[in-house]
């Protein structure tokens, strides 16, 4: 298969899995808590026994990494990267703002990769070398030139009253330097909007492999930047990432620098 077949076979499933998540939401959740306030819910593990079916009765040699179960191990080249639901926080308070996101490596090369936000109906795609799309329709990054002017977003870790790598040093200095900034519980849609145009900038720390491996390849083929808080390369298997447009990327590190006053990003 080419990188496109293997896009629309990741939309194909994260739509889905989205239908799934459609179907139960507003419903009372089954919470369950892996941590203080870390919850995963009972449509989390619907939605990714759908994901893994699918995935393993089409491809049965690929390895599978998911956020709620151990990692399916393979000699193959292939592995498949999902998040069941991004936002889960979001979806159990029936703030609608979560997805599905789905991408495929092989060697650690993402090849393709797709976010669907059942919702609204929007379905990010990209593979690689062949461009973003948003329902079908090719999407590029903004054109904001100045940080002053950007809509920027981020999040924050679930241990984040316990931790001292916190975010909030980046946050303080962000809100005085940018236009506003939203903080919306979904890093899959966070990359999605920042390909599409809707935002001009995000950063985030202590995240994981299956929060932007799609949205990392939606945000290269759109023509968009990423790296490490410091600047150093980003993959996603680095706990922190700056991204942007591009164009106010060196602004952005100078906030950084600013915030991180000394520190360096989190070695994993």
């Amino acid at each position: 298969m080419g990188n496109r077949e293997w896009m629309e076979f990741a939309e194909e499933v994260a739509r889905g899995a989205g239908e799934i998540l459609r179907r139960n939401y507003g419903r009372r959740q089954s919470i369950h808590f892996k941590g203080e306030i870390n919850l995963v819910t009972d449509v989390d593990r619907e939605s990714e026994a759908y994901l893994m079916e699918r995935i393993r009765s089409s491809f049965p040699d690929h390895g599978i990494l998911s956020e709620e179960s151990s990692e399916h191990l393979s000699p193959s080249p292939y592995r498949w990267i999902i998040d069941p639901l991004d936002g889960t926080t979001n979806y159990a308070h029936n703030y609608p703002c979560f997805c599905v996101s789905v991408a495929l490596e092989r060697n650690g090369e993402l090849l393709a990769g797709a976010v669907f936000n059942p919702l609204l109906s929007e379905s990010f795609t990209a593979s690689a070398g062949g461009g973003a799309f948003l329902n079908g329709e090719r999407i590029a990054v903004s054109g904001i030139e100045d940080l002053r002017r950007s809509l920027l977003s981020t999040g924050f870790a679930y241990d984040v009253n316990q931790s001292t790598d916190n975010n909030l040093d980046f946050f303080r200095e962000f809100v005085f330097a940018g236009q506003a900034i939203r903080r919306d519980g979904s890093a899959a849609l966070d990359m999605c909007y920042l390909a599409c145009g809707r935002f001009d900038g995000f950063w985030e720390l202590k995240l994981h492999p299956w929060d932007t491996a799609a949205g990392l390849l939606l945000l290269r083929e759109a023509g968009g930047v990423a790296t490490r808080l410091d600047g150093s390369p980003y993959d996603i298997h680095q706990p922190d990432i700056l991204a942007s447009n591009g164009r106010i990327h060196e602004q952005m590190m100078a906030v950084v620098r600013r915030g991180m006053g000394g520190k360096t990003p989190e070695k994993r």
